[in-house]
């Protein structure tokens, strides 16, 4: 029997090797948007993260007829009032780069002692059924300058709570062990399994 295949919905090779590596235990056969060239491009303008994970596995679902996972992530500083939030990936402007939005976020947070912040990441999970939300985050501090090489995003500015290194400078092994997505995706692992067992 064949396990149930299951559309991860995004391009990016980073996440979905994440995703892999987080969901190894669980009997699914995971596929990305690069299977399905011609899927619709889901812009991601909803105000919250909820909104957009939603309507990314919702528009995909209808296209493809797969059970579709989507995620949105979002980076909150509580100096900022939990900006970027939504807009991190676009913090610096609609086609920022990561080295732009991290390099604003430094600039907004010079001399600024309270440095907390936290990422947050909603998972949307589509099916014939329904939509189903499953939250993970990380808390944190935003470093004084960059700090490894590993990861995307704003990894090489966030160091979780409990630790002195950013997540750029931890392997994937440690990182999947505190970080926001693998957080929200092990919930949403625990109830895969819970339906299809």
């Amino acid at each position: 029997m064949h396990p149930p295949k299951l559309l991860v919905s995004t391009r990016n090779q980073h996440k979905l090797d994440e995703i892999h590596a987080i969901m190894s235990g669980t009997a699914v056969e995971l596929l990305s948007l690069a299977s399905f060239p011609s899927a619709p491009e889901v812009v991601e303008d909803a105000d919250t993260l909820e909104g957009n994970a939603s309507k990314k596995s919702d528009q995909l679902f209808a296209f493809t007829g797969l059970d579709t996972v989507a995620d949105d992530t979002g980076l909150e500083v509580m100096a900022l009032n939990g900006a970027p939030g939504v807009y991190s990936a676009r913090f610096a402007g609609e086609n920022s780069t990561d080295q732009q939005n991290r390099d604003l976020l430094l600039t907004k947070l010079h001399g600024i002692q309270d440095r907390q912040a936290q990422f947050r990441t909603i998972i949307a999970f589509t099916t014939g059924s329904g939509t189903f939300l499953f939250e993970g985050s990380c808390k944190g501090r935003i470093a004084l300058a960059e700090t490894g090489t590993y990861g995307f995003g704003y990894d090489s500015i966030f160091i979780p709570d409990g630790f002195n290194q950013s997540f750029a400078e931890m392997d994937a092994s440690q990182k999947n062990q505190v970080s926001h997505r693998s957080r929200a995706l092990k919930r949403f692992s625990s109830y895969l399994s819970s339906i299809i067992s």
